[in-house]
């Protein structure tokens, strides 16, 4: 699970993003500014998948060339079955769809590992959408095969050796859904980086939306807070980060519940690493003008 200081940071980021003079609308900036924040975290997770990708792709090209052949002599056996054209019309996409398979997963082997985080991550990110996305078709594309031999008993002996081809190459997907959803398979051991780097991810960008969205929620009546402990307070004199970061801890003490003595020690850490040299003197001052006026008016 991301760290309490992992979404702060993260929070304090998108508040100053969000806040800057000409910025985007809030709800606009949230998809581009997560995949600015998180290029190196989904580098790391999409170069795992790839791996275990690669790993499970081993031993498959000889089962496909004995599919191929299977499917080949099946094709011709269903020639004399015109009322058996739909297993050979699916047998004949299965194969198209194997093809397909094969050349995307060429594809990623072809993308280069190292470089820029963000062209990396995006590059990867799209292929192996279209990757597993084809072979989600081709999982469907097996099952209609077995769903339509039921219909034809008599067929059965007759194509239990491309069926058994088809079996062997399903296996391979089976482990692939697996590696494309690994937050489903919780028992797989083997799994584990990948899973808990996607629900990392996810979580943070959860709560740190929903922390964002407190804040942004009360925005103006922080504002008034914040007016009523600094001299001659607007927004707009105040440096935005030290901004961004005033409005969250303001929010901490005020709305959140958050201990006073924590919320002001975690936000001039934030000014140490994202302020200026004055930040964290200013930062700490003004909340703890905040804290006290809360206890006095509370």
């Amino acid at each position: 699970m991301p760290s309490r200081r992992h979404i702060r940071e993260t929070a304090v980021q998108f508040l100053y993003c969000a806040d800057l003079e000409g910025g985007a609308d809030p709800s606009a900036l949230r998809d581009p500014f997560w995949e600015f924040v998180t290029e190196s975290d989904r580098r790391s997770l999409q170069l795992a998948t790839f791996r275990t990708v690669h790993h499970l792709a081993q031993g498959r090209e000889s089962r496909l060339v004995e599919f191929v052949e299977r499917q080949t002599a099946a094709a011709t056996m269903l020639g004399a079955w015109p009322e058996a054209e739909s297993i050979k019309s699916t047998l004949q996409r299965i194969a198209e769809l194997e093809a397909k398979w094969s050349s995307a997963h060429a594809g990623l082997e072809r993308l280069p590992k190292d470089g820029d985080d963000a062209s990396v991550a995006g590059n990867f990110a799209a292929a192996l959408e279209g990757f597993f996305r084809n072979d989600r078709d081709l999982a469907a594309a097996r099952q209609r095969f077995f769903v339509e031999l039921e219909d034809f008993p008599e067929l059965r002996g007759s194509l239990e050796a491309v069926a058994a081809s088809i079996r062997r190459l399903q296996r391979i997907s089976d482990r692939l859904r697996m590696v494309e959803e690994p937050e489903n398979f919780p028992d797989q051991a083997d799994l584990a980086r990948i899973r808990e780097s996607k629900v990392e991810l996810r979580e943070l960008r959860r709560r740190s939306d929903e922390l964002v969205d407190a804040v942004l929620g009360k925005k103006e009546a922080i504002d008034i807070k914040l007016a009523e402990v600094v001299d001659h307070y607007s927004p707009e004199r105040i440096d935005p980060v030290d901004r961004a970061i005033l409005r969250l801890a303001t929010h901490e003490i005020l709305h959140a519940g958050t201990p006073v003595k924590v919320a002001i020690n975690e936000a001039v850490e934030l000014a140490k690493r994202y302020g200026t040299s004055d930040s964290q003197r200013f930062v700490n001052g003004v909340l703890d003008s905040i804290a006290k006026q809360a206890d006095v008016n509370g």
